[in-house]
């Protein structure tokens, strides 16, 4: 049985919104629309909705502080919808909890490919039961049992280092922030810095990398946060 995927429109223009939401039914999804904030938080209470497409200029609030508020009780992916291109607007949104972006003008074919991604990475986080293993069993990772394996060997992490490490891993090639890591990872437990991250990064790197200096898996990306990297040379 194919299971109902609705999402949330959220932009205070009209045109945009019929389009987009046009388009989107006949994807095959079904479609709430919100031309502000208080609307938007209203059918977020009262519906089941899957994915929210949330515009960063509205009416009553801007897009930033509906995302932050989310974020507080729901991991509900989020694609913003933006005119902005500069990068520091970008990042900020990735800060705040947004799980991709849009810019306008935007094709809607884009749009239903954006939707797809985010959901197909956001279902299979935590679904993972077999194990998965990298680069001729160089890593496993056993979502199951919680077990982690270099090259055979089982690795003895710390429980901070395997939630990393399983956060990032699968979604992998998906950039997160340090602020994200502890959101998504720690789930809102912890109390230190979020620069304390990089420290758990070390300490993951040096179990699970052959050159903690050079890493494979667990990469930086300068500016913005951490990867686990499947794009291998």
């Amino acid at each position: 049985m194919k299971i109902e995927k609705k999402i949330l429109i959220v932009d205070d223009e009209v045109k945009i919104t019929e389009f987009l939401g046009a388009y989107l039914i006949n994807s095959g999804y079904t479609v709430h629309i919100a031309h502000n904030g208080k609307e938007a938080f209203e059918l977020f209470k009262n519906h089941d909705i899957s994915l929210i497409i949330l515009d960063l200029m509205l009416p009553d609030m801007t897009g930033e502080d509906i995302c932050k508020a989310i974020r507080i009780q729901s991991r509900i992916p989020i694609i913003m919808l933006t005119a902005k291109v500069e990068e520091s607007d970008l990042l900020e949104g990735l800060r705040i909890g947004a799980d991709d972006y849009l810019t306008k003008p935007f094709s809607p074919r884009t749009v239903v490919a954006k939707i797809e991604t985010v959901l197909r990475r956001f279902e299979c986080d935590g679904l993972a039961s077999l194990p998965i293993s990298y680069n001729n069993c160089d890593l496993t990772i056993d979502y199951q049992c919680g077990i982690v394996k270099k090259q055979r060997e089982i690795v003895n992490l710390t429980p901070t280092e395997y939630k990393l490490l399983s956060t990032m891993a699968k979604a992998p090639n998906r950039v997160f922030t340090r602020d994200q890591l502890i959101t998504y990872a720690l789930e809102g437990e912890f109390n230190g810095y979020d620069r304390s991250i990089d420290v758990f990064i070390k300490g993951l790197r040096s179990k699970i990398e052959s050159d903690r200096k050079n890493p494979r898996y667990v990469v930086t990306v300068h500016g913005m946060g951490y990867k686990f990297n499947t794009f291998y040379d």
